[in-house]
């Protein structure tokens, strides 16, 4: 009922809701029918480990689509193992290391896992995973198993990590550096897919992996700084110890003590926690403007969108310290409507950009900090998309090193504008004509 309630105070967003459940098309619809049973198996296993992801999977297009499904199921494989408290470290730490290694094979399962590890599934019909990934392009399984050995790695580390497991995470370089085993290294993986089909510009892995870095480092801490709580429950800490200890002498503290003043601190950490997250914003833009592929784009574009407007919710929130705070499924669905386009994408970054500039109290610490990386931000946004009314008259758009990527995508751009323009049109059409008739019938009611 709450939900029905929020539609009903929020017009656009109910309008968004019709929009994306009937008139919104996918670039590239899955055929059953061309499925064989293991693929279709496959694609099962991933609508049972995640809803949200498996949506912008399958309208990727064909070329990477299964390939990034497999990737996805590896990598959820390899999680539930490290997740898994049943399993003794003696065994799990050995197995994560050598996980890339069972890709080698054909008909490898793992039924050790814990009856309540919900995506157990998974590594129970894995032998499924690894006959659709045998059929994938050599170089496509390269990246897969490339990607598992460092995460796998990466995750056995922190497992023998005794004051990681004891204390959390220590420093801003540890957060760096944990963000990029979960996070980063999937944005590396999905960067390689897509510049090897030719559905994003070559400098993405010429870089070095930079921007794909920050793409991941965005999503994961906008993630660490909203679950703190939920966090604290499960006896975790991810929050950087160089952080918060500035404003406290222990964490949970800032849940437990209900004082003013107490909050008033939990909200600084916050505040510069977010202050961190900003740092990587240039960066994500800098990413998506170079994806060429309109599926891809949209697979990359959604969950970043999402983390700005999540960034935007959490910060200076009191809520965060003692509930899990997300964004409304309206604002959800608006926000995957409106993120088809770069131009879209840049307009939602910058409104929950100036969002969180005008949440900020003069009386927190990082107040200075938090203004200047919103206006570098937004001078940037502004920069890509100038205001052309804004211009004397007679002075043409001033060009940046931004400006020829800008400029070669438009046409991409403009293309799924005239597709998202007609769906606006059949929307407005329908929801007119319905609400006409409303109206019609209230009117005959009353007359009678």
């Amino acid at each position: 009922m709450g939900k029905i309630v929020q539609l009903l105070t929020h017009p656009n967003e109910l309008k968004a809701v019709v929009q994306l459940l009937y008139f919104r098309q996918p670039l590239h619809p899955v055929d059953p029918k061309k499925q064989g049973d293991t693929l279709k198996r496959c694609y099962y296993l991933l609508n049972q480990t995640s809803r949200s992801f498996a949506a912008v999977i399958k309208e990727l297009h064909p070329e990477i689509r299964d390939a990034i499904m497999l990737f996805y199921l590896v990598l959820r494989a390899l999680d539930t193992i490290e997740d898994d408290m049943t399993l003794d470290p003696g065994f799990k730490v050995p197995l994560l290391r050598s996980f890339d290694d069972k890709l080698n094979e054909i008909d490898w399962t793992f039924n050790g896992s814990g009856p309540d590890e919900q995506d157990r599934i998974v590594l129970v019909e894995f032998d499924q995973v690894l006959t659709e990934y045998h059929k994938l392009k050599p170089e496509y399984q390269d990246i897969i198993k490339d990607i598992t050995k460092k995460m796998g790695n990466g995750m056995a580390d922190y497992i023998l990590d005794d004051n990681f497991n004891l204390n959390g995470v220590e420093t801003v370089a540890d957060y760096d550096l944990y963000c990029h085993y979960v996070a980063g290294l999937v944005g590396e993986g999905l960067t390689k897919f897509m510049v090897l089909a030719k559905f994003s510009d070559d400098s993405l892995v010429a870089d070095g992996f930079v921007k794909s870095n920050s793409m991941g480092l965005f999503l994961q801490k906008t993630n660490i700084i909203r679950d703190y709580h939920e966090d604290l429950e499960d006896g975790r800490s991810f929050w950087p110890k160089e952080v918060w200890s500035k404003y406290t002498d222990a964490l949970p503290s800032f849940h437990k003590d209900t004082s003013s003043e107490s909050e008033a601190q939990g909200l600084s950490c916050i505040s510069e926690l977010v202050l961190n997250s900003l740092g990587h914003v240039k960066h994500v833009l800098e990413f998506l403007s170079l994806v060429k592929d309109p599926s891809s784009f949209n697979f990359c574009a959604i969950p970043q969108v999402m983390a700005i407007a999540t960034l935007a919710t959490v910060y200076n929130n009191p809520k965060v310290l003692h509930s899990n705070v997300k964004i409304r499924k309206g604002t959800t669905c608006e926000l995957i409507l409106q993120s088809r386009t770069f131009p879209g994408v840049v307009k939602i970054f910058r409104k929950y950009v100036q969002i969180i500039n005008h949440k900020s109290n003069v009386k927190d610490p990082n107040y200075l900090k938090i203004g200047i990386k919103c206006g570098e931000i937004e001078q940037y946004c502004e920069t890509m998309y100038p205001d052309v009314n804004a211009l004397p008259a007679g002075v043409s758009k001033p060009q940046h090193a931004i400006s020829k990527i800008i400029d070669d995508r438009a046409r991409i751009d403009q293309s799924m504008q005239r597709r998202i323009d007609q769906e606006n049109f059949n929307t407005n059409v329908v929801l007119g004509t319905a609400a006409a008739g409303v109206v019609l019938v209230g009117y005959l009611l009353l007359s009678l």
